[in-house]
């Protein structure tokens, strides 16, 4: 029964952390969480207390930490599933730590120390809900534009003047050429704008331009 409450709350704890992602709508969401702590802490009571009946001789040692070793090195195939390199960014990198983190969580839970598995979930929780509320006051916000020009000429007058906007970096941008199947050229831009930018500010700045369609923002 100790086992049984043991693996219930690590699961419990790591479905708030998974919660937590499920809401933000991350890469992993409650069930990975509560999957992974649930394992964790399984992996912790077998490796603490499944080989009892094993008999330890002075020529034969077991060593129970073995199997609980294992589960810190093998959690970072999970992790690194949750990694993506995308457009010349790197996501995902804050819900593999917390995977990380989950399964420790999880082992403390499985090893009886439910008070630090617990203290640790709410500084996990006021970290990602913390980091949330700051950048929504003060960081950037990625933003993807599409948008169709005639000629060379408007998508730099485009480039330039986002450029030349104070709280907007253009990151990067890719032009595809006008082709038999393709009347007009294709712009993909990566920005960066500070959150009291909107979005609507750049949207109605191209819709201005003669020449240039928004095609879609993301």
């Amino acid at each position: 029964m100790e086992f049984f409450i043991n693996i219930l709350i690590a699961a419990l704890l790591g479905g708030a952390i998974g919660l937590e992602r499920e809401y933000r709508a991350k890469e992993a969401g409650f069930r990975t969480h509560f999957l992974v702590a649930l394992g964790a802490a399984l992996f912790m009571i077998l490796s603490a207390h499944g080989f009892d009946g094993v008999l330890v001789t002075d020529n034969h040692r077991l060593d129970v930490s073995r199997i609980a070793a294992q589960v810190v090195s093998g959690i970072g195939f999970i992790g690194a599933g949750t990694i993506i390199f995308q457009r010349h960014a790197v996501r995902g990198l804050t819900t593999a730590a917390g995977l990380w983190v989950t399964a420790a969580i999880g082992m403390a839970a499985g090893a009886g120390l439910l008070l630090l598995a617990s203290s640790t979930t709410l500084l996990v929780l006021l970290c990602l809900e913390a980091q949330n509320l700051l950048l929504r006051r003060f960081g950037h916000r990625h933003l993807d534009v599409t948008f169709a020009a005639d000629n060379h000429e408007d998508i730099t007058q485009v480039i330039n003047h986002l450029r030349g906007l104070n709280g907007i970096i253009v990151d990067s941008f890719a032009t595809e050429p006008k082709s038999a199947t393709q009347p007009r050229n294709i712009v993909k831009m990566q920005l960066r704008l500070e959150r009291r930018q909107y979005r609507n500010r750049i949207l109605d700045f191209i819709g201005e331009m003669q020449g240039v369609d928004m095609l879609s923002v993301e």
